[in-house]
């Protein structure tokens, strides 16, 4: 199945808030899970860097993980960091977790170099997936830890309507069609090592964990 990309910033403040409101709650568990199981940072301080961060909830989940870390959280729309602001203010971090306007790629990143970067569901989002690998290489230093997750692309459109049947029944017809969209827009496992391959980052591991998400693991390359 051909990709078909979506829309790149989440502007609609209707929009955001339903994804602000939504229930993430397995995918964005598993995806801090997952994290800390392939990296296995420890709570000694350190700065982090959300690439992406949207409403800041896997930035806050990280955050409370990481006691003693600062965290800056990077997103292009407005309409979704008020929501991440609101929740970063309601979990009384707002000491340790910044978050910044700031659309990609950009040379001016807050706080790099970083000691972890991560990432979820902001590659497909991309006209230009390269921008993602390469701000994540200047995001930190060498051997900096980077945990990307995002979608999986389905191999049918009949394969997009059943997990947006499975997954999202239950939402809203705004978030179903976003699913649905961002299931198009994803990437292949074999497109994402090609990107890898292209931005000189082929030691990272790349992998399938989920019907529909796959995840790009490991430390950044030692000379640039």
């Amino acid at each position: 199945m051909q990709r078909v990309p979506e829309p790149e910033l989440m502007l609609d403040p209707e929009q955001a808030r339903a994804y602000a409101e939504a229930d993430f709650e397995a995918a964005h568990s598993h995806c801090v899970d997952l994290m800390f199981d392939r990296l296995r940072p420890d709570d000694e301080t350190g700065v982090a860097l959300d690439l992406g961060c949207g409403a800041a909830d896997i930035t806050l989940r990280v955050a409370r993980a990481l006691s003693n870390w600062t965290f800056d959280g990077v997103d292009g729309s407005r309409a979704m960091l008020d929501c991440g602001e609101q929740a970063v203010s309601d979990a009384g971090l707002a000491e340790r977790v910044r978050l910044h306007e700031c659309l990609l790629p950009t040379p001016d990143l807050p706080g790099a170099p970083y000691d972890l970067v991560f990432s979820n569901s902001l590659l497909h989002h991309l006209p230009d997936p390269a921008v993602l690998w390469s701000t994540c290489i200047e995001a930190g230093r060498a051997e900096t830890p980077l945990f990307v997750m995002d979608l999986l692309r389905p191999d049918s459109p009949a394969r997009v309507a059943e997990l947006v049947r499975s997954y999202a029944a239950e939402e809203p017809d705004l978030l179903r069609r976003d699913f649905e969209a961002s299931l198009f827009a994803a990437y292949r496992i074999d497109e994402v090592r090609g990107q890898l391959s292209a931005a000189g980052l082929d030691a990272l591991q790349v992998e399938a964990v989920s019907d529909r998400h796959w995840i790009a693991w490991g430390a950044l390359p030692g000379t640039r």
